[in-house]
């Protein structure tokens, strides 16, 4: 059986990837990850995911090579990030009553197949007031997550509605995977 790279350093992404029940090792590619504005975000993510993933399989190709990306938007603006408590707040209070995108773009690759895809998730965030905000700053879940907040933790209690892929908004679609994977022949 071919290796398996998660082309990530994400905690989250290799926890769901253990899901899959299949052996594999984590090694995050060293690129630039700006996205390309000449494509929509969804086109752009999906590509995103793409130069990861062949960032590796340059590497190792005798290998298949797992990438994927998470962007928040909303309005169409995308909230990366934050790079430090006051943009988490702004991020936050802006995400409060509001209904945002999660688009995460997903490729698998090899030597002998590329499949690329990309899932958009709609997320309402409930009304937060300030102490509330500050509070969930101060749990320093959200200094490393796209939009300042992670669905998966402390975030999770202020979601009021999803609708789309639970594990695409933590970062990597988990049945998606799963498919292209059972299709490649690995289970």
């Amino acid at each position: 059986m071919k290796k398996i790279i998660l082309a990530s350093k994400s905690p989250r992404r290799k926890e769901l990837l253990e899901k899959c029940n299949l052996s594999f090792v984590c090694e995050p590619a060293d690129i630039d990850e700006t996205l390309n504005q000449n494509l929509s975000l969804q086109e752009a993510v999906k590509e995103l995911s793409y130069r990861k993933a062949n960032a590796i399989l340059k590497s190792h190709p005798d290998c298949i090579v797992i990438g994927s990306d998470t962007i928040v938007t909303l309005d169409g603006k995308v909230l990366g990030k934050p790079a430090n408590e006051q943009i988490a707040f702004e991020m936050l209070k802006s995400l409060q009553g509001n209904t945002h995108q999660v688009i995460t773009g997903i490729c698998i690759l090899s030597q002998n197949r590329n499949f690329q895809d990309v899932v958009t998730s709609n997320v309402t965030f409930d009304s937060m007031c300030n102490e509330e905000i500050l509070a969930y700053i101060q749990t320093g879940e959200c200094l490393d997550k796209a939009g300042s907040y992670g669905i998966q933790g402390y975030g999770g209690r202020y979601i009021t509605h999803i609708d789309g892929d639970y594990y695409a908004i933590m970062g990597l679609p988990l049945h998606i995977v799963y498919e292209e994977l059972k299709h490649i022949g690995l289970y």
